[in-house]
């Protein structure tokens, strides 16, 4: 059995090389990459897994906003390609969703497959409004709103390096 750890805690070098597996090198072209340019991470919300010593996968989650109302970015969630099918990425993502609960439940938004990410809570019904500095599929743009928080019809989502 797996267990997460704090992703603060692992080989960085380490996390690039899972990152640039899973996700290809030319990976900061993608659009979240502009939203996560300055900010740091959120530490209890960013998790690994690993085991003998190497990373199978993890989770980051970014803060962000439209206008003056926080946003949690979660992505990327990476799983190292050889450990695919594996349950990785449900637990990071298990994890992560405990993990906010503890701090009270923060509005988030993701860019990433519905037909996975709909099981963890995450729908685009919020964010018809919304948009990105970049490029991106309007099905693919997901929040999870498990506070009932009201939050904005519209804006445009940008990077917030201010602390939770």
């Amino acid at each position: 059995m797996f267990e997460p750890v704090a992703l603060e805690s692992v080989d960085p070098g380490a996390v690039e090389a899972l990152l640039d597996d899973a996700f290809g090198a030319d990976r900061f072209r993608r659009t979240a990459y502009l939203l996560r340019t300055r900010s740091r991470a959120i530490a209890p919300l960013s998790l690994a897994v690993q085991q003998s010593g190497q990373l199978l996968g993890s989770i980051q989650c970014w803060p962000v906003r439209i206008g003056g109302f926080p946003l949690v970015l979660v992505g990327p969630v990476a799983v190292a390609t050889t450990e695919q099918g594996k349950g990785i990425g449900q637990l990071l993502m298990h994890s992560m969703l405990a993990a906010a609960a503890k701090i009270g439940e923060p509005a988030m938004v993701m860019i990433g497959d519905p037909e996975y990410y709909e099981r963890f809570g995450f729908t685009a019904d919020a964010t018809g409004g919304w948009t990105l500095p970049g490029p991106w599929e309007p099905r693919r743009l997901l929040a999870r709103n498990a506070a009932g928080l009201p939050l904005p019809a519209a804006g445009m989502i940008e990077e917030d390096d201010r602390a939770l």
